[in-house]
């Protein structure tokens, strides 16, 4: 049996600088789109989108087509709702609003098989090939090409960071500048020097400790974002380039009925002018 290497691990163990997108339609053909497009990774969610398992298994195969890594950001929950999307072959997880060192282990404890961590055994599913994969490659495999991701997105996360990142076992933090800002009082001012220091603070922490510093978005300038230490980048979202082009397309469209000669205009204005 052949398994599949992360194509984001890879990059990263190369010197490379890998890509994302966020996903939130539950389309498969989107992340076909996104492959044939180049991207490396494509992230999924359960914790803000309504993303059922099936859908989310065919999502995940679709990128499988394409040699792009899945990451799930999963729903808060018990190690059942975190091992769920591995078992669904995704390449990796982000866990949401993780806040204390203790929360990280527990996180790995759930995720990681011995002697990392000490995760239910199952292997009848597709990460584990239906029972064809062979146990020891099965579990070599699942503790070194499966990825894990924290994501530090408050004040109190953030004092913790350092400890966070201490914990063996995940491979990746991403800060949360939104939710952080949010809570600090400040939503949506990503460039606040308190949400700008936290971003700083944060990839730190993870070049300290060995883990990659992986970006929301290019929250900042690239050449910024890449001096603090941050390697992997989220480039967008599928929902906002669509209302960015949808948006674009229909202005064209306006703009042409505004140059119909007055003779030829309706003549009645119309509602959406």
């Amino acid at each position: 049996m052949k398994t599949r290497e992360s194509r984001v691990l890879k990059l990263l163990r190369q010197g490379h600088l890998p890509r994302t997108l966020k996903i939130n339609l539950s389309e498969p053909r989107v992340i076909e789109i996104a492959g044939l497009c180049g991207v490396d990774a494509v992230w999924l969610c359960t914790e803000h989108v309504p993303n059922d398992w099936i859908g989310l298994e065919n999502q995940i195969r679709a990128a499988r087509v394409h040699d792009v890594d899945t990451f799930v950001r999963v729903s808060r929950g018990s190690y059942s709702d975190y091992i769920r999307p591995f078992e669904a072959d995704a390449t990796g997880i982000i866990v949401p609003h993780v806040a204390s060192d203790a929360e990280a282990r527990q996180i790995v404890d759930w995720v990681r098989f011995q002697p990392i961590g000490r995760r239910a055994l199952d292997g009848g599913n597709i990460d584990g090939q239906f029972c064809l994969l062979p146990m020891d490659e099965y579990i070599r495999h699942s503790n070194h090409e499966r990825v894990v991701i924290l994501q530090i997105e408050s004040p109190e996360a953030l004092e913790q960071v350092e400890k966070i990142a201490a914990v063996p076992g995940f491979d990746g933090i991403l800060f949360g500048p939104g939710d952080f800002s949010h809570r600090i009082g400040k939503p949506g001012q990503l460039q606040d020097p308190v949400v700008v220091a936290a971003r700083k603070r944060v990839a730190a922490a993870a070049r300290k400790h060995g883990k990659f510093a992986m970006t929301a978005g290019l929250i900042a300038p690239f050449e910024e974002l890449l001096a603090e230490g941050y390697q992997v980048f989220n480039a967008g979202a599928d929902v906002v380039a669509l209302s960015t082009y949808f948006q674009q397309r229909l202005e064209v469209l306006q703009n042409h009925f505004k140059s119909i000669p007055a003779a030829a205009q309706p003549k009645s204005k119309s509602p959406y002018t």
